[in-house]
């Protein structure tokens, strides 16, 4: 799997995570998923994302756009 792909897939995740977090457990939780989108957001703008580095070290080949 891509760098690109690992990254897609974990945030991903992390918004079905935070969902079902604000649905069953508090409201309070939809910050999780404003954090979330705001990061992709400014990902897609400046091209640093907190997770491709960390996939990186763990050795996930690089893609197209990290």
């Amino acid at each position: 799997m891509s760098l690109d792909r690992a990254v897609l897939a974990f945030a991903g995740v992390m918004v079905l995570v935070s969902v079902l977090l604000t649905a069953f457990v508090h409201p309070n939780f939809v910050w999780f998923t404003v954090f979330i989108g705001a990061n992709m957001l400014q990902s897609a703008f400046t091209g640093f994302c907190p997770a491709a580095m960390i996939f990186k070290k763990l050795g996930f080949r690089p893609g197209c756009a990290f």
